[in-house]
């Protein structure tokens, strides 16, 4: 029987989908453990049993990874321990490992769905440090942080090297106001969160308020949007929908093309706003909740009359999806950006079982020292669907 505290030999035979290593006990039983990489070898201690797995944590390694992978984090706040920030777990490893692992996880997935010839090689970020345009903040009024991993226990950050420098800054800006009462939890909740982004100045933080979703790293949003730029070029398409459009990323890019009639759908008001203030050509945009079974059935009715669709949705990714498949669509193509590649591979396998195939699928690095990785396909109906 294994005991929580009790230690074991092991070897790091994969990586999970948030980062932790994959290690077999000798009973067989299979455990994770943050901050190691592949194939390093050494003794774990038992942190934690849930089921048929367990979790545990290093004592000293016997082997390295292989290629070298293994650095030094640039940041003082990078650990595994409720001390540590639980943000950029794969700051340890070199950034080309990092890439190779990415790319590793997608072309197995993508293998198991029989569509890795349209696999491409992932586009590695410009800098993969100081990127981040957005943050969200945790704080009590005394401290300010983010949250350790697994953890709702909150780290008192001094610097985060990922925000971009113009974040860095407002991040230092908003620590020289503490203590701040404005800032005290209310409510019985735990902290306040204070999101920003660039345009967000130290003195007016979002308090406990969403701003309105971004992509999070200029230069992975400018290629995604060029990548985008490209395949409509070509596209014989005349009408489109796009959903989860947010406040207009990628509809801008929609509207600069040949497409006559755009239909942009969100759920979130102030996005909304923002994507009408910009008055796009030929944009018609509407609120829906694409989560909600009776308000995506009124949608559909006007996405089975266009022949392109383009969305980019959560990580949940595009739950409701057989009114695409109706008899009565004309959808030819379909351009799906995905945050999150098991969701993806889940809707992949119902576009491509309802006639569609990959011409393209594109990896993207959009946040480095972490596990994520952004996907770009690209579907067309096949002739023979």
């Amino acid at each position: 029987m294994i005991k929580i505290g009790s230690t074991f030999e092991g070897a790091v035979k994969d990586l999970s989908s948030d980062g932790r290593g994959v290690i077999s006990h000798p009973t067989g039983r299979t455990f994770f453990v943050p901050g190691v990489w592949l194939h390093e070898r050494g003794t774990f201690r038992v942190t934690g049993l849930k089921g048929r797995i367990g979790f545990a944590e290093i004592l000293e390694l016997s082997q390295d990874s292989l290629h070298d992978a293994r650095g030094q984090a640039q940041c003082q706040h990078h650990g595994y321990s409720e001390q540590h920030c639980g943000g950029c777990p794969w700051q340890f490893i070199a950034y080309e490992q990092q890439l190779e692992a990415k790319q590793a996880r997608v072309h197995l997935a993508m293998s198991r769905l029989g569509v890795e010839p349209a696999l491409q090689n992932i586009v590695p970020a410009t800098q993969p440090m100081a990127y981040r345009n957005r943050a969200q903040f945790k704080t009590d009024g005394k401290k300010i942080g983010y949250l350790a991993a697994k953890s709702n226990t909150l780290v008192d950050i001094k610097s985060c090297p990922v925000l971009s420098t113009i974040n860095q800054k407002t991040f230092a800006a908003l620590r020289q106001q503490l203590p701040q009462s404005a800032w005290k939890p209310v409510k019985r909740k735990p902290w306040t969160s204070l999101d920003i982004d660039e345009s967000v100045s130290a003195e007016h933080p979002s308090i406990n308020a969403r701003l309105p979703f971004q992509q999070a790293n200029v230069d992975q949003n400018e290629f995604m949007r060029k990548w985008l730029a490209e395949i409509l070029s070509t596209s014989t398409a005349q009408s489109a929908v796009e959903l989860f459009c947010g406040s207009g990323n990628l509809t801008e890019v929609l509207a600069a093309s040949k497409l006559a009639n755009i239909l942009a759908v969100e759920a979130v008001d102030s996005a909304l706003d923002q994507l009408k203030a910009k008055k796009l050509p030929g944009v018609e945009s509407q609120k829906c909740n694409l989560f909600s079974d009776r308000e995506f059935e009124k949608m559909a009715v006007q996405i089975k009359k266009a022949e392109l669709l383009l969305l980019d949705p959560p990580r949940d990714g595009l739950c409701i999806r057989a009114p695409l498949f109706s008899k009565k669509s004309v959808l030819q193509e379909v351009i799906y950006i995905s945050c999150d590649l098991a969701t993806f591979s889940r809707d992949l396998r119902d576009f491509l079982d309802n006639g569609f195939e990959a011409l393209e699928i594109q990896p993207l690095d959009m946040f480095p020292q972490t596990p994520h990785v952004e996907i770009l396909a690209h579907l067309k109906k096949s002739k023979r669907g």
